[in-house]
């Protein structure tokens, strides 16, 4: 399977509401950056163990390590979780960043430094969602 076939089994995977939400959240990431590069990760290791959920990822960076070591990664993610969906936004050197520019302002979702996290697309303002994730794709 490609890249494409594999979000797309991700995704139909999904029971609703979730769905249908990660539906329109693929279409409203790929409205902001139609030619972005396109992931996904199983969630599994090297040993084929479920280490994380499977995710879908959008864009590309480079993550510097400390010990000058670096890898592609990238910039948004999104994945299903137990309770709903999280939406990832990587590489922002403020982590506090998030929290204060949407927070408060995004409806029922709780943020951290990277990752905002939802129960279904109803609960939130999806026109700040999308405000954070094109600010994920500027911010390289």
């Amino acid at each position: 399977m490609n890249i494409q076939e594999q979000i797309a089994a991700y995704i139909d995977s999904q029971p609703e509401p979730k769905r249908s939400d990660m539906q329109a959240l693929r279409r409203a990431i790929l409205q902001v950056s139609p030619e972005c590069k396109l992931w996904f990760l199983d969630g599994k290791n090297s040993e084929n163990k479920t280490v994380s959920n499977p995710n879908i990822g959008y864009g590309f960076y480079t993550i510097k390590y400390a010990d000058g070591t670096s890898r592609a990664f990238y910039q948004i993610g999104l994945s299903a979780n137990k309770t709903g969906i999280s939406v990832y936004i990587l590489g922002i050197e403020d982590k506090t960043y998030l929290v204060q520019t949407y927070g408060e302002k995004l409806g029922k979702a709780s943020v951290t430094g990277y990752c905002i996290k939802f129960k279904t697309l109803k609960d939130i303002d999806i026109n700040i969602l999308e405000a954070a994730i094109r600010f994920g794709f500027e911010n390289k």
